[in-house]
């Protein structure tokens, strides 16, 4: 449900921030350490948002929500845009409606015939489930009322277990617009991660209609690998790429250990052999070392941030934060930035929003857009003072 926007400004002491430094932008620009804050607008309410972005080239806003919705906001007129043909979830758990994506081929169409991708949780035969991915074409007969037609299931995660947590089902195309990466998560079930016979607990390289890419690093090996991009990985909640054109993913780790990395074809991240953290039984995981033939990850927090997407951001509203990644923070309450420098990381500031962060994403002016978690999970604007 879409609320009544009001303006909140958010001073400058609001903004916890770890430790301050420049990004390394031009001396007549704003540096990081004389940043002051956002003013903040909210401009919506959800029921347990779990995605938002920009349709390419519109000032539209889509939203998925856990419980099987999936709805729009106009960001032009303040209206909302409600979605119908949405598949069916298994909503519960972690488990629900997951990620959207749209073609940036497409963005000089209207929204009606664009084509949308939706990863969510799926029922399986018996007490399973699992991750699946699906798109459809919208036809939108009005201002706000579009229909999902010629719906298309493309990719499973194999096997359906069960469970109700870790499906991690984050989409991001490939900078040319040629292929799908899907985030797959370990569905909690750990040893699965190191097995290539499945897709569990790894990133998977899709052609645009869910077949393995070509040139995908094991397709030529004994196994049913042939979709498998990276693997060793937990619960992977954001990917995006940086200036360089290089994909990073932000993930779960268990008591302790999130990890942001560098994602680097054919790697194998560890999990759940290593971790820099332990089990949530106290049973530890021993840490990466540096001949373990593990990928390691730039950075890892302990106490946990316990991420729930990520964006590197790229607009001129806020020049001296480009290129530095913006992670959704759940248990932190906050948005956490980090400095990229090479193939390595370091957490710049943490801005304390006071409520869950479940999404990050940027506008086409260059404003930061993040979604709260949980019942009546708040759409907010956050722009320059």
């Amino acid at each position: 449900m879409i609320a009544k926007p009001s303006a909140l400004l958010f001073p400058a002491a609001l903004l916890a921030t770890s430790c301050t430094a420049s990004a390394g932008v031009d001396s007549d620009t704003a540096s990081a350490s004389d940043f002051a804050g956002f003013a903040i607008e909210e401009v919506g309410s959800y029921d347990r948002p779990w995605a938002g972005t920009f349709v390419p080239g519109l000032d539209v806003i889509v939203i998925t929500e856990k419980s099987g919705k999936v709805v729009g906001h106009d960001v032009a007129n303040g209206k909302a845009i409600f979605f119908t043909g949405v598949p069916e979830v298994d909503y519960g758990g972690q488990g629900g409606m997951g990620d959207v994506a749209f073609l940036a081929s497409e963005a000089s169409q209207p929204l009606s015939g664009r084509t949308i991708y939706l990863s969510y949780a799926e029922a399986g035969e018996g007490d399973t489930r699992g991750a699946a991915v699906g798109r459809g074409k919208l036809l939108c007969e009005d201002h706000q009322t579009c229909e999902i037609r010629d719906w298309q299931v493309i990719w499973r995660q194999a096997p359906k277990t069960t469970g109700r947590g870790h499906y991690s089902h984050r989409l991001l195309f490939s900078e040319d617009g040629k292929y799908l990466f899907v985030a797959s998560g370990d569905r909690q079930k750990l040893t699965p991660a190191q097995d290539m016979s499945n897709t569990l607990g790894s990133i998977v390289r899709l052609n645009l209609d869910g077949t393995a890419a070509e040139g995908n690093p094991f397709a030529t090996r004994d196994c049913t690998c042939e979709e498998i991009w990276t693997y060793g990985h937990r619960n992977i909640l954001g990917m995006d790429w940086d200036a360089q054109g290089r994909l990073w993913d932000v993930e779960h780790g268990p008591a302790g250990g999130d990890e942001l990395n560098l994602v680097k074809v054919g790697t194998n991240y560890g999990w759940p052999t290593r971790s820099y953290g332990e089990h949530y039984n106290g049973d530890p995981i021993e840490d990466h070392s540096a001949d373990d033939g593990f990928g390691k990850p730039a950075i890892w927090w302990t106490p946990v941030i316990a991420p729930g997407d990520m964006h590197f951001y790229r607009g001129d509203m806020f020049p001296m934060f480009k290129g530095d990644a913006f992670i959704a923070g759940l248990s932190s309450n906050a948005l956490v930035r980090v400095e990229i420098d090479g193939e390595s990381a370091k957490e710049a500031a943490r801005y304390d929003l006071d409520k869950r962060i479940r999404s990050v994403f940027e506008g086409p002016d260059g404003a930061l857009w993040v979604l709260e978690d949980g019942e009546g999970g708040r759409l907010l604007r956050l722009t320059a003072k």
